[in-house]
């Protein structure tokens, strides 16, 4: 039986950190799909730091959610902030070297070795959290099976760790 959990992130760039950056994705969690021949994308280059804001829609097929994020990545650390419509703090998680700490809002707290050990219980999925980067950048990993590209050669469907990747739109290269 296979279990469906879609995820769309409409994203805006902030002082151009997030040039060329994804406009809006949409993730799907799938039943193993049989690798085939990939296309091959173009080479893309990989900020290795951004800030990304972020409107967000997530569906399991009986419940639904929806809000904002706001996600500031470095080599050295993340901190995703997630917020109701209405703008308020729902939960923080800030994750490194030395862990993860995961703060709702009703003041539960709750500490990990990674980011991946908590997002389950902020999600409902399982999320490989080290590879959200490149997906957001449109550079997925090369162990990833790329199944379509645009017009002009970048992914437009991606299959990776069990988890489809569609990307709707790119923001333009100015942005």
């Amino acid at each position: 039986m296979s279990h469906t959990t879609t995820l769309r992130l409409r994203a805006s760039s902030r002082r151009s950190l997030f040039v060329g950056a994804l406009a809006t994705l949409a993730l799907a969690a799938c039943a193993p799909i049989t690798p085939r021949d990939t296309p091959r994308a173009a080479e893309r280059p990989l900020m290795q730091a951004f800030l990304l804001e972020a409107r967000l829609s997530a569906t399991d097929g009986r419940q639904a959610a929806s809000g904002r994020m706001e996600w500031a990545h470095t080599p050295q650390a993340d901190r995703l902030t997630l917020l109701s419509p209405l703008g308020q703090i729902v939960a923080r998680l800030d994750s490194g070297p030395d862990g993860a700490r995961l703060m709702s809002a009703d003041g539960t707290r709750r500490e990990a070795p990674s980011a991946d050990a908590l997002l389950p219980d902020v999600l409902g999925v399982d999320v490989p959290s080290a590879r959200l980067p490149r997906w957001l950048q449109g550079a997925p990993d090369v162990d990833a099976q790329i199944r379509k590209l645009d017009a002009s050669g970048r992914p437009q469907l991606v299959i990776d760790q069990g988890w489809r990747i569609d990307y709707l739109a790119y923001a333009s290269e100015d942005a």
